[in-house]
């Protein structure tokens, strides 16, 4: 498995080994030893999934504020997903920037997302499946969501935002702009 940090610090790619043969492929997706070596030290606590029927939905931009917050890790079983991570830490030098990464079945690449980011993606082929483990429990009270299209952010998602499927809930997030400082990174 190679883990690789990515420009925003704490985001971190995830390429498991792949060994292929006539039959298909296998590989370890998940390996705590790896990841702690690579200074996450994080316990999962719930696997989620996520099936998309068509190409064009937006899931995000998705997080849950302290003592609640939550770190995940992504990663696309069947079809594919331009994966979105926006730094959303007060204090950071990274604040409101944002990570783009193309996760795939093909690719098999997964992404760590440590609390203190909004996470999102869309859908770029039908049919897609989504896996993710979050080191919280999902809480309704700590749920909370930032613009999918603030113009602020710049998201490229991969298709016009016209033609974006969205819940009624992922349509109303607010502005980075707007956001209260649900996470301060510590000076």
């Amino acid at each position: 498995m190679d883990v690789q940090p990515l420009d925003l610090p704490g985001l971190l790619l995830i390429r498991p080994k792949r060994i292929a043969d006539a039959r298909g492929h296998f590989e370890e997706v998940y390996r705590q030893d790896a990841l702690v070596a690579a200074g996450v030290n994080v316990a999962f606590v719930q696997d989620n999934q996520s099936l998309s029927m068509q190409a064009g939905v937006i899931r995000g931009l998705h997080y849950q504020r302290p003592p609640r917050a939550q770190a995940k890790l992504i990663g696309c079983l069947r079809g594919t997903i331009r994966d979105v991570a926006v730094d959303i830490r007060h204090g950071s030098p990274t604040f409101g920037r944002h990570a783009v990464i193309d996760l795939s079945a093909d690719n098999g690449l997964w992404l760590f997302v440590p609390a203190g980011f909004a996470h999102g993606f869309a859908v770029q082929a039908p049919q897609t499946l989504v896996q993710y483990k979050v080191s919280d429990y999902y809480d309704a009270a700590s749920d909370r969501g930032l613009a999918f299209d603030d113009p602020a952010l710049g998201i490229d998602w991969g298709f016009p935002l016209s033609d974006a499927i969205l819940s009624s809930r992922d349509r109303t997030h607010p502005r980075l702009a707007e956001l209260g400082e649900d996470f301060r990174l510590a000076t």
